[in-house]
């Protein structure tokens, strides 16, 4: 069976967005969480009964606090060697003296992800003494790396340093190990507020251990019996847990000796048992929190590990199917038919199956792709089953007949030019760099590096095209012209009358030698226009973390004192978006596209963003809802229009140029919702983009002629350095969720995630649509230009989602792995789904196959 390039990359798009569904699924635990209950919130419980009639414990409140407040030095990368070692005494001497003979209690903490370092604690003013707390958040190795599981980088010194405490003597002892999630708790009773129902903690003894044994037992039974309360909450089999009938064992023997303390009972006996409950209650507090510590990181392998398989077998597919789909036919053979590959699929569905039926039945935890329906876990075994066998016998075909065919058929000797090892070591570069967490805090310096080597090679590429291939041309005008003399000779001899050869080899000898000066120098500028635009947008938004925090010229424009200059840089971007838009609409979208940028305006004047001139005051503040649903009355009907002209390219006659205006008019309704959803300050984000588009058609693409796949990366690459332009960044705190409630009274789900969503993938996709509008344009001189696009931009999009998947698997107990590497993860899953979404239109636009051309 044969397919189109295109209709094969939006079908293997579709099914890599069913495994990376798969593994995310997998991949985030379910969360740890108290179920609210019907008691008051923060009611403490009582001590624990003691056995028999006639004493009764009335205490249910929570022990008075220790400190008065509490003040918290936390020092990036701390290592616990930096303040317990030969280094603190040189470098923190001060520190390092109340650890040996001040009042401090000394501890080594331990960072486990996900780590939890800093809780949110309430002040309680009082005459009770402070308390200083000086901690690190990591460690770091002797290469100064910091994110890894040895001990080095995961033990930080935590030290508690408060007059409450006795002053040390005697030799300085080892720190005790403790877990960094023990502070949360520890610092609640301190302060003498409840324990957070999702802690899960344990109380550091020493720190109370200046209180008395009935105030230390109760402390200890308030954090047991809030562990306990989680675990069940958590695990339907939570009473056979150890670490539960521990706590139960305590709370028994804490009941009795409460019984012998009521009874007066001040002998030994009530020493040795309160110390014996001790104990107990700290046995039970370890074994809870350790359960309940590795429920919160564990994950569902085998969901996690069947989405991989998907994911990384269409990567493959995608990899042995390029040069059949970048052919000129642009077609792939996908193998239905042959018996021995019959025979290994059903061979690899049982052994699927039986591997699921193993799984499924010994898995102690519950795993989602155990809980699907059978049909639905048979029709996955089926599918990873068949994309084996296509990629077995690809790979024997390729195998059969290694010969590839030429990049450009056109050209015999094709090789692989600069621009195009750049393109390669650029897209392989990046998917690699996504194994290092600072390459992922920071990847827009990836991007911003990226495009703008890519414009100093476009820039290479434009000299040697106008300035260093004048040699070759005439060896070329000399070879068509000895062409057309033997032509012409066989013409004479058939008494064929050919017109004068001559005249036209003059004509073709002329256009390339005389070409216009504007021209060559539009196009050396180009580039260096192109790196000023990006240098410009760069000091717009900060993003990413190392400088997140540095002021830029964005904030500079939101400031209340600076917003006339705000409207006036807004009016003038939408004046210039009107500009750069309106040359290949037709008279309706026009006047539809003008009336709609003053609608945006408008509504950002009715929210108090920016003011007209005649605007005295920002009184008159409202939702701008009117405004804002007039302007999608204008974006709906712009889209209508460009979807009829589409319909009749595509139904009623084959007329490239209706499609090619209908495609140009729905780019022209998504630019504009952008510009209505895009904040004041990032307008001009807007009109760069459509400014870079226009200057890289005219001067960079047409004349020098680049293939599909390079345009197609290209794009790709400016689409994602545009989406850092905005000021997104892999933090799920960039997403501006503002632009789901654009034009609504209160939230609505679908239409607020849609808004939303097209707001922050904004950048990629406007380029990939204009990727669509200008391959649309090549046809006539390339009719497999789209399907060329569609798979290159498929496969690109591929390789970092599949690459970022299996680093992931590896890095999943990394200390940053749910502050740095999850967040990046749902970024790349979306993204998965809206280029499969943007393949899909590429696949309806490219119907037009009347004209190909055959190998």
């Amino acid at each position: 069976m044969r397919l189109r390039s295109g209709v094969f990359a939006a079908g293997c798009l579709l099914v890599q967005a069913l495994g990376v569904g798969l593994f995310l699924r997998g991949f985030f635990p379910v969360p740890v969480r108290s179920l609210p209950r019907r008691e008051a919130r923060g009611v403490p419980p009582a001590e624990p009964p003691p056995p028999g009639p006639g004493v009764t414990s009335n205490w249910t409140k929570i022990p008075s606090p220790l400190f008065k407040k509490a003040v918290i030095v936390l020092i990036d990368a701390l290592r616990d060697d930096f303040v317990f070692g030969s280094k603190g005494k040189q470098f923190m001497p001060y520190t390092t003296q109340l650890v040996e003979k001040g009042t401090c209690h000394s501890f080594i903490a331990e960072a486990k992800p996900p780590t939890v370092t800093m809780p949110r604690i309430k002040e309680e003013e009082s005459s009770l003494p402070n308390l200083l707390i000086v901690c690190g958040d990591h460690g770091m190795s002797e290469t100064g790396s910091h994110g890894g599981s040895s001990e080095e980088e995961v033990h930080t010194p935590l030290l508690f340093i408060s007059s409450a405490f006795e002053k040390r003597n005697g030799p300085l002892k080892q720190p005790e190990l403790v877990q960094q999630t023990d502070l949360a708790a520890t610092l609640a009773i301190g302060l003498g507020l409840p324990i957070s129902r999702n802690s899960v903690g344990n109380i550091i003894l020493s720190v109370i251990e200046g209180k008395t044994m009935r105030e230390q037992l109760r402390f200890l039974h308030l954090n047991g019996f809030q562990l306990s309360r989680l675990l069940q909450d958590n695990m339907p089999t939570y009473e056979k847990d150890p670490g539960f009938e521990h706590f139960k064992i305590a709370e028994k023997s804490h009941g009795n000796w409460i019984k012998l303390y009521l009874e007066g009972n001040n002998s030994e006996v009530l020493l040795n048992l309160g110390k014996k409950v001790l104990k107990q209650y700290l046995e039970a507090l370890k074994i809870l929190s350790s359960s309940l510590s590795k429920q919160v990181a564990q994950y569902d392998m085998y969901s996690m590990m069947v989405g991989t398989v998907i994911v990384l077998e269409v990567l493959l597919l995608l990899l042995l199917s390029m040069p059949k789909a970048l052919s000129s036919r642009a077609e792939f053979e996908v193998p239905l038919s042959p018996p021995q590959f019959s025979l290994l699929f059903y061979l690899m569905c049982l052994m699927l199956c039986a591997v699921h039926v193993i799984v499924c039945t010994s898995a102690e935890n519950l795993c989602y792709f155990c809980s699907i329906s059978w049909l639905m876990a048979v029709g996955v075994m089926m599918l990873i089953s068949a994309l084996m066998c296509v990629i077995l016998s690809a790979f024997g075909k390729m195998l059969e007949n290694p010969k590839l065919p030429a990049k450009n058929p056109a050209v015999s000797n094709s090789s692989w030019s600069e621009l195009d090892v750049l393109m390669l070591a650029g897209t392989v570069g990046h998917a690699v760099s996504l194994g290092a967490s600072s390459f992922v805090e920071e990847e827009h310096q990836t991007w911003y590096f990226l495009i703008n080597t890519l414009c100093l090679a476009l820039c290479q590429e434009i000299c040697r095209h106008y300035f260093l291939v004048k040699e070759c041309d005439l060896q070329l005008s000399t070879a068509v012209k000895q062409n057309f003399e033997d032509i012409e000779e066989t013409a004479q001899c058939r008494n064929v009358d050919i017109p004068s050869c001559d005249s036209k080899l003059g004509k073709i000898t002329s256009s390339g030698e005389f070409l216009k000066g504007s021209e060559k120098w539009m196009g050396l500028a180009s580039p260096w226009i192109i790196l000023i635009c990006c240098r410009l947008l760069r000091s717009l938004n900060q993003t990413g973390v190392q400088w997140a925090h540095r002021p830029d010229f964005g904030h500079w424009l939101t400031s209340s004192e600076h917003k006339a200059v705000l409207s006036l840089l807004a009016a003038i971007s939408l004046l210039m978006i009107f500009i750069l838009v309106q040359r290949r609409c037709s008279l309706v979208s026009k006047i539809a596209m003008a009336l709609g940028l003053l609608g945006v305006y408008s509504y950002r004047a009715a929210i108090g963003n920016v003011v007209f001139p005649w605007q005295q005051d920002s009184k008159d503040i409202s939702k701008g809802i009117i405004e804002a649903r007039f302007v999608y009355v204008f974006v709906l009907g712009i889209i209508f229009t460009g979807t009829k002209d589409l319909l009749k390219s595509q139904v009623i006659s084959a007329d490239c140029k209706s499609k090619s205006i209908g495609l140009w008019e729905v780019y022209s309704g998504l630019v504009l919702l952008a510009a209505l959803l895009f904040r004041p300050h990032n307008l001009p984000v807007l009109v760069f983009c459509l400014l870079i588009q226009m200057i890289m058609t005219r001067c960079i693409w047409k004349p020098l002629k680049f293939d599909a796949a390079q345009i197609t990366i290209m794009h790709y690459w400016f689409g994602q350095a545009f989406f850092y332009f905005q000021g997104n960044s892999n933090s799920i705190a960039s997403v501006d969720i503002s632009a789901g409630f654009v034009g609504l009274d209160n939230y609505v789900e679908i239409p607020a995630i849609f808004l939303t969503g097209f707001a922050t993938y904004a950048g990629p996709l406007l380029w990939a649509i204009h990727l669509l509008c200008y391959l649309s344009s090549e046809v006539s001189r390339n009719s497999a230009a789209m399907g060329h696009g569609c798979f290159c931009y498929a496969l690109i999009c591929s390789v970092p989602v599949t690459v970022y998947i299996i680093l992931v698997t590896g890095l999943r107990y990394h200390l940053f792995i749910w502050s740095v590497f999850s967040p990046k993860l749902l970024y790349e899953g979306v993204r998965v789904f809206v280029t499969a979404a943007v393949c899909l239109f590429f696949t309806a636009m490219d119907q037009n196959r009347s004209q190909k051309i055959h190998d």
